[in-house]
């Protein structure tokens, strides 16, 4: 069978001052582990030596609180060099590595304890441990383990030796195997069964002295069994369950002694110590009583000579124990009193914590108040002590987390509880009239584990009643059931808040469905207990909270509770100004939870009620909750988006002050589809860029294209100088004369003529330029929207891209001219327009909506030719007034006429002439 393996630390690669590797070598609540030096070199080793070659099945790490290594490796060997290498790693054969939580989840504050299933032979093991995780703890980038347990056999020992020829036998003839699944979970029926007496867990509770005796009385049990002195092993059965409460308690007063004594509080440590001293007395005294304790047991594990752990179980070296006389036959049984000594607050405390699985459990170190029942987990996933210091704070009293090792101490209270006061007797009278006296001392005793217990047994008789109890009985039971449950909810001690929840569920979820109970006794039990249980949600302790919000969640989704929707009227309540900011932030919560869980029909939320409480939490003082305000409005938009709007003020620049409305708006935006704020200002931050890149563009064709008007006028200039040159020059002077005058003229060359149409006259001046072009140009156009200037072939993309308008137009894809958007749908669905052909193909008329010849010229032609556009309406006006003219009268043309034209970006021209601007509209210069 294994058991623990002793083993003595050969070397290892470096330590902290204090925190010797030889610090594993010692399993007790107060040892402190190995360290590795401050800013060390990774990886460190470490080096064991097992007190004899064995097969090892299982290693027990327990890891520091933050001084964790990312990775651990195991190395197994047969035996060392005589020259004694210890880090020749050819000499060693790697097992494999386990990987550790890097606790950030707890937030540094818990031990995480490794269960490791090997199956190897040797009797040298090398640890090497890997680069530590970060965190702001450990500054100094160290790597720790607080404790090391090696369980296994002895490498030639023949696990069918235990098994006598008898009891082989005996199994033949009553056809039992080592497999029987009857046997299963003992010591004798399985051949690996490790006792709870080897597992780390067992000594990192224990006072060492107690747990000496503890494996003393656990092998002269095993001997009466197999003598079959059944009465004595029972007898020795509940005084080990006993002893290990008091191993436990004697343990937590040697922390809270070592405590002391590093705060330098003397007093206390004294206080300590005698306490622990006649504590011990009282539990000898009382095993001396009953002839279960002697000499051998009471030696202690400090007077002996400093060895490596050598179990007491070890097949190799247990010896049979004088048997003392058989105390049954005297009919006397042992019961140890819950309380030998009234405990006190002290200032420091060993915690627990639950394991979440066998490999990967996590161990508190700070919380004095954590308590598990780990009654259904296997021993190997019991909870271990980590030890913390605390300095300036004083902690409440230490609790333990595992004191039940049996249904027997499960049967009823341990020790009796006190007494009822007076004023109890008062304020219990109709519960102790339904559920006895005891019990009900027990739920107002003041010792925790009293409490505990009778919330316990009340679960038992509440499950066992049969179901022909008449309904008067039962609802009384039920209510008197309920008052010690409200008080149980309003503890402070995590087992006895438990253990309430535990009887509330039943009875909502298993005692009113049995006996048919009415609806009107759940909502009782709802009633009277969810405010409690509300305002334990903003406890001080993280885990009570948590517990309370999961069990209303929890609760809320019964099938019996949510038809009654009474629990969501109490989450809708408004936050009270003077609320705490635990209890504000866990009902914003629970209320977020269950509104996805349940939603808002027949559940008993509704828009009203869930909106008004949301937009009240928006003015909360806490960031936490107007966070999760924020995030309900969100949820509830995604179902009910018309309706949610008329709870909120309206979408304005002076609401989007206000950050929390700005995000639900913004948030409004994504779920809808549209863009936010943000995105659109970075729209329209690209297109500006986009605009002025191609503004520039523009500005630089257009200056090319004035290069290239100046060379050809300097190309007329000197054909019209050639054509005017005398055949028969006379004298020098009339030679010189004629180019005189013609370079004047060719100076003024664009003068008097316009650049769209090609028309010249002496009435061109400056102003009648702009004249001309404002009324009267063919190839030119007023923008009936923003009254500008331009041309007609470049009147569609105006109207897209420049026009003060530009966002009322979209382009037809069909026909590829801007038409309303409001009429766009209309436009695009009837399919009425003309289609647009390619550029290169031809030129597309805005006015007209008809294709015609590509090209520049081609422009002139449709728009100024006898046969083209026909809606060109300054061509219009110029046909009518030549078919009706009217002599003597011209044109009544101001000079204010031309103030209506808008500047724009300014291209020089020559002498007075229109440039064209980037979007093509016109400036006078």
């Amino acid at each position: 069978m294994p058991h623990k393996i002793g083993f003595v630390v050969v070397s290892s690669s470096g330590h902290e001052d204090g925190f010797s590797a030889r610090e594993l070598m010692i399993h007790a609540p107060t040892v402190s582990g190995w360290r590795s030096p401050r800013f060390c070199q990774f990886p460190q080793e470490i080096v064991l030596q097992m007190v004899e070659r064995c097969r090892i099945r299982k290693l027990q790490l327990l890891a520091h609180q933050y001084m964790i290594a990312s990775k651990i490796e195991f190395y197994i060997s047969e035996s060392l060099p005589e020259y004694f290498v210890p880090y020749q790693g050819e000499r060693f054969r790697r097992l494999g590595y386990v990987s550790l939580c890097d606790n950030e989840k707890t937030g540094c504050k818990a031990r995480e304890l490794k269960s490791v299933y090997v199956d190897a032979v040797g009797q040298f093991l090398k640890l090497i441990f890997h680069q530590n995780h970060v965190n702001k703890y450990n500054i100094y980038n160290q790597v720790a383990l607080v404790a090391i347990n090696i369980i296994g056999d002895p490498a030639d020992f023949s696990e069918e030796s235990n098994i006598t020829s008898r009891e082989k036998l005996l199994d033949h003839y009553l056809g039992h195997t080592t497999e029987d699944p009857a046997l299963e979970g003992t010591y004798a029926g399985k051949s690996d069964y490790i006792s709870p007496l080897d597992d780390l867990a067992f000594d990192m509770y224990q006072d060492p002295e107690v747990a000496q005796i503890i494996r003393k009385l656990d092998e002269r049990k095993r001997e009466a069994v197999q003598k079959e002195r059944y009465d004595y092993a029972k007898k020795l059965k509940q005084a080990i369950a006993d002893l290990q409460k008091v191993g436990e308690r004697l343990g937590r007063y040697e922390v809270e002694k070592r405590c002391a004594v590093e705060k330098e509080d003397y007093d206390l440590a004294k206080e300590k110590k005698q306490q622990m001293e006649q504590y011990r007395a009282e539990v000898y005294e009382q095993l001396e009583l009953h002839s279960l304790l002697d000499a051998e047991l009471m030696r202690r594990p400090f007077d002996l000579p400093p060895q490596p752990l050598v179990p007491s179980g070890s097949p190799r070296q247990r010896k049979p124990a004088p048997l003392l006389p058989q105390p049954e036959e005297r009919g006397t049984e042992i019961l140890f009193a819950e309380p030998f000594l009234q405990e006190k607050p002290s200032s420091c405390s060993i915690t627990v914590s639950p394991q979440h699985s066998a490999a990967d459990p996590l161990l508190p170190a700070t919380d004095p108040h954590r308590k598990i029942n780990v009654e259904p987990l296997p021993y190997d996933e019991r909870p271990l002590p980590a030890i913390r210091k605390q300095q300036g704070d004083a902690l409440a009293e230490p609790e333990m987390s595992d004191t039940d090792f049996g249904d027997a101490h499960r049967g009823g209270v341990s020790g009796e509880p006190e007494r009822l006061t007076e004023k109890a007797l008062r304020e219990a009278s109709t519960a102790i009239e339904v559920l006895g006296e005891t019990l009900v001392a027990g739920a107002y005793s003041k010792v925790w584990s009293c409490r505990e217990d009778a919330l316990l047994a009340l679960h038992e008789k509440l499950m066992e009643m049969p179901a022909g109890t008449p309904k008067e009985d039962l609802k009384s039971t039920l209510r008197a059931s309920i008052f010690l449950i409200r008080r149980a909810i309003k503890d402070i001690v995590s087992p006895v808040f438990q253990a309430s929840l535990k009887l509330l569920k039943m009875i909502i979820t298993q005692f009113i469905p049995k006996h048919r109970l009415s609806k009107l006794e759940t909502t009782h039990c709802v009633e009277r207990t969810v405010p409690l249980l509300l305002s334990r949600t903003g406890d001080s302790s993280a885990r009570l909270r948590v517990m309370a919000l999961n069990f209303i969640q929890e609760m809320a989704l019964f099938k019996e509770v949510k038809c009654l929707q009474i629990i969501p009227s109490y989450l809708v309540q408004p936050l009270k100004a003077n609320s705490s900011v635990h209890l504000a932030m866990s009902q914003v919560d629970l209320l977020a939870r269950l509104l996805r869980d349940l939603g808002t029909r027949n559940s008993g939320f509704t828009v009203d009620n869930v909106m008004k409480f949301s937009v009240s939490a928006l003015e909360h003082r806490v960031y936490e909750v107007r966070e999760t305000a924020v995030r309900i409005i969100l949820d509830m938009y995604k179902q009910h988006q018309a309706f949610i709007l008329e709870y909120l003020p309206p979408d304005d620049i002076n609401t989007r002050k206000n950050v929390l409305y700005k995000t639900i708006f913004e948030g409004f935006a994504k779920i809808d589809g549209r863009p936010t704020d943000a995105e659109i200002r970075a729209q329209k931050k690209a297109a500006t860029g986009e605009a002025e890149k191609q503004r520039k563009e523009e500005i630089k064709a257009l200056q090319a294209q004035l290069a290239a008007l100046k060379e050809i006028q300097a190309e007329v200039q000197e054909k019209e100088s050639d054509a005017v040159k005398p055949k028969n020059p006379d004298t020098q002077g009339r030679r010189a004369a004629p180019p005189e005058g013609l370079e004047i003229t060719d100076n003024h060359y664009l003068d008097n003529l316009c650049i769209f149409c090609g028309e010249r006259s002496d009435s061109f001046t400056e102003e009648g330029l702009d004249l001309h072009y404002w009324k009267h140009c063919l190839m030119l156009a007023r923008c009936s929207h923003c009254k500008q200037v331009v041309e007609i072939s470049s009147l569609t993309e105006h109207l897209l891209t420049e026009c003060d308008k530009k966002d009322r137009f979209g382009k037809c894809y069909r026909c590829s001219e801007a038409v309303l958007k409001e009429e766009l749908p209309r436009h695009i669905k009837i399919k009425d327009c003309n289609p647009a052909k390619s550029e290169k193909l031809a030129n597309r008329c805005p006015l007209c909506h008809e294709n015609f010849t590509p090209g520049e010229e081609a422009w002139k032609a449709h728009l100024m030719g006898p046969a083209g556009c026909t809606m060109n309406l300054r061509k219009t006006h110029i046909l009518q007034k030549a078919q009706a003219p009217q002599p003597g009268k011209g044109p009544a043309v101001t000079k204010s006429s031309t103030s209506i034209l808008k500047v724009g970006s300014k291209i020089p021209t020559p002498r007075g002439g229109l440039s064209k601007s980037s979007g093509r509209t016109y400036t006078k210069r």
